[in-house]
């Protein structure tokens, strides 16, 4: 999705109600009262503790890597087979109704590159690497509750610490940042979010345009709920829709997703599957 278009998605969400009067909408029919996390479709609500185990599984035939990157030299872009698995952990506490923090942990992750044939930088066929993954916290801000002419307002700040520094397929070799803004408007056919983020990474000491998304979530019924989002970062989109089994409506739920590449350098199928404890 371009960026132009999310930015004006955000400006259609701001915008102010006009027109005749209509039958009133239940706004927070399918999120309730609570302010969105960074998982997709799950939202917090003010001294409400979520813990979300997960497992997630990377399928790509056609991931760009540089050799140079990898410590062997040619600063040329070449196409491999990916595949990984990863075990996380994810954490989060609402402070009040405006301000909640996030943990997020990759306690195992396996990953495996086989490299293209017509690579002659003489890097191996495969490389493989296995251990712990990245870890990032992250501070979200409610800025203004959804009103009839208004939508919700919200903010991100994202820090990953560096990890494994010298793997090159699981580790992150210095600090990245990330600051977001978005906006949640409730309507009878469902609930639609946009947001988007800046990025800076001190290894690459730049800031640029990082991760952005336009999403859809749907409560079917007091067990059910369905999601659906395009997320992008730079060149790279998915589509990612979502099912989610309220076990004991907000206490107990799973998430079911599977992020597809839409854009060749996206990770071609990413399947995730964990259960939701709030408490």
């Amino acid at each position: 999705m371009p960026k132009t278009a999310l930015l004006l998605t955000l400006v259609a969400l701001a915008a102010p109600a006009t027109g005749r009067a209509q039958t009133p909408v239940d706004r927070l029919r399918d999120r309730g009262p609570g302010q969105p996390t960074s998982m997709f479709g799950t939202y917090i609500k003010d001294h409400e503790l979520l813990v979300y185990p997960f497992f997630e599984y990377y399928y790509d035939n056609d991931i760009e890597y540089t050799p140079n990157e990898l410590g062997y030299g040619l600063d040329l872009d070449y196409r491999g087979q990916y595949r990984a698995s990863e075990y996380l952990l994810f954490v989060a506490y609402g402070f009040t109704d405006w301000l909640a923090v996030e943990l997020e942990a990759a306690y195992h992750i396996k990953a495996r590159l086989e490299t293209s044939p017509d690579d002659p930088s003489g890097i191996p066929s495969a490389i493989e690497e296995s251990g712990t993954g990245d870890v990032e916290g992250e501070l979200r801000f409610r800025f203004a509750h959804e009103t009839e002419s208004r939508p919700e307002f919200f903010g991100l700040f994202e820090a990953v610490s560096p990890q494994q520094k010298d793997k090159v397929l699981i580790g992150t070799p210095d600090w990245e940042f990330k600051f977001g803004v978005g906006a949640v408007r409730g309507y009878g056919f469902g609930t639609m979010t946009a947001r988007i983020a800046v990025e800076y990474s001190k290894e690459e000491g730049d800031t640029q345009f990082g991760e952005y998304a336009l999403e859809y979530l749907r409560r079917l019924s007091p067990k059910w709920r369905i999601y659906a989002g395009i997320e992008g970062d730079q060149d790279e989109v998915e589509f990612i829709p979502e099912v989610q089994w309220h076990i004991r409506t907000d206490k107990i739920f799973v998430k079911l997703n599977s992020a597809v590449g839409v854009t060749s350098k996206a990770t071609d199928w990413a399947p995730e599957v964990g259960i939701v404890f709030s408490f």
